[in-house]
């Protein structure tokens, strides 16, 4: 430091319940006392107050928590919301957290720095740094600030340069970094790879569906499989969207965006698995050869698949993947997909949907979810709606007639691919926050990153 250079005190950042904030304003100098009275704080949830200090930099900021609920901790999204809202300068905690807590914490103010600004002016850079709680784990918050922010730079960017070619890239160099094998499988090769439903989706758009496959770990261990929907922009195909339904479909992808980003998690921890990761890669657009409804397709399973809606690509470019994922016989096999508004429509955007195959494992990762303020929210494999899926010409139709139970019935249709792994869940999930809220602008939300990466440590790195 140079003579000439000032040294920026950190400010303290005090978190108050509402039912002990009386007792903390009555232990406080008078100033301090009528301060907050003067602006109505009570340390209702999400409110801050800043107190004022000399030369006109806050001397603290109190942050209200809301009313106390023993069975939740300091959260995530308290760092989150803080992060987003309070001035420039350099924070610590006034008061020690819970190893835990200090991490969810500080992962949270992470989460609540980020700006997706590759398409605006450069304007003044913000500066709001936490210095890292007392027994938070300095890695893990970097890990999942990186895995975080890599999803929603993926869901957040346009098709016209997230294209399948480019979501591949960013695949590969996420493979690369942590020295895992990998291999692309492009265009027509996805023929003679039996992959023929990814070919069929993605082949009528200017960029070549793809199927990316990424292996990383001993082979010797627990064997971990992730897949991923890489819808990279969805028209719908022949039974096209309407234009209001077509606004948001670049986070179609939304589900290889978190099977990547959770991959990246694993890898970086080095979790004792043997990860597969298969994220198939397409835009389903409309051109002269565009698979069209009424069309028999065939699939890696050998099942066929009559198409009765063409927008209902997503699970046709999953069952490949899932099928060559089945073919291993995995310990675990999860996929994530932003695959029906059905399951929008019943839980609403905040809580994607949960199928699994095993009631124990759903449970764990259900606790891991409410854990970490990540939750999901199960639907049942209801057997009794598979013959909605019935076919007069062919195995299956990717479809119901009956215009029900969206969600259960394509999570069975998906279900028909997986019959060799140990254990499988499913999470239609919709990976956008529609709605402004503290330190969750709109935009991509990389829904379920946490909940599974928490569950496969404590399944996993016991």
């Amino acid at each position: 430091m140079t003579a000439t250079e000032v040294t920026t005190p950190s400010i303290p950042l005090q978190l108050l319940y509402e039912d002990e904030f009386e007792q903390w304003r009555s232990a406080q100098d008078e100033p301090v006392r009528n301060w907050a009275a003067t602006h109505g704080f009570k340390a209702e949830r999400n409110k801050i107050l800043l107190l004022p200090g000399p030369q006109g930099r806050p001397l603290a900021v109190l942050a209200g928590l809301g009313k106390h609920n023993p069975r939740e901790e300091v959260s995530y999204w308290i760092g989150a919301a803080l992060a987003d809202r309070l001035p420039d300068g350099q924070y610590h905690l006034a008061h020690a957290l819970a190893a835990r807590q200090a991490t969810l914490f500080a992962a949270g103010w992470g989460y609540g720095q980020y700006r997706f600004e590759r398409y605006k002016r450069s304007g003044p850079q913000r500066s709001v740094q936490l210095r890292l709680p007392e027994g938070a784990d300095a890695s893990e918050v970097e890990r999942l600030r990186s895995a975080t922010s890599l999803a929603r730079d993926l869901v957040n960017t346009p098709a016209n340069d997230m294209s399948p070619e480019a979501l591949a890239n960013a695949a590969v160099e996420v493979a690369r970094r942590y020295g895992a094998r990998h291999r692309v499988i492009i265009g027509d090769d996805l023929l003679k790879e039996r992959l023929p439903a990814v070919h069929a989706v993605g082949r009528a758009a200017a960029v070549a569906p793809r199927l990316v496959d990424i292996e990383w770990g001993d082979a010797s261990k627990p064997k971990v499989t992730l897949v991923g929907k890489g819808v990279c922009f969805d028209t719908g195909g022949l039974d096209i969207k309407p234009g209001a339904s077509m606004l948001l479909m670049k986070k179609d992808m939304g589900g290889a965006a978190v099977a990547l980003a959770l991959a990246q998690t694993i890898m970086d921890a080095k979790l004792p698995v043997r990860l597969r990761v298969l994220l198939p890669m397409v835009e389903n657009a409309i051109s002269a050869n565009a698979f069209r409804p009424g069309d028999v397709l065939g699939t890696r399973k050998g099942l066929t698949v009559e198409v009765g809606n063409t927008d209902a690509e997503g699970r046709l470019i999953l069952c490949d993947a899932l099928a060559l994922a089945d073919e291993e016989q995995p310990d675990l096999l999860i996929d994530t997909a932003t695959l029906t508004g059905a399951a929008r429509v019943a839980l609403g955007p905040e809580l994607p949907a949960l199928f699994g195959s095993d009631d124990d494992v759903v449970d764990e990762l259900l606790r891991a979810g409410a854990a970490e303020a990540d939750p999901l929210w199960r639907l049942p494999l209801w057997t009794g709606y598979d013959d909605e899926l019935s076919s007069k010409i062919a195995d299956v139709n990717n479809v119901s007639t009956s215009g029900f139970s969206g969600s259960i019935i394509a999570a069975l249709f998906l279900r028909r691919f997986v019959s060799n792994a140990r254990a499988w869940l499913h999470i239609d999930l919709y990976s956008w926050n529609g709605k402004e809220r503290p330190g969750r602008p709109v935009g991509a939300e990389p829904q379920t990153v946490r909940a599974l990466y928490t569950f496969l440590k404590q399944r996993y790195a016991r």
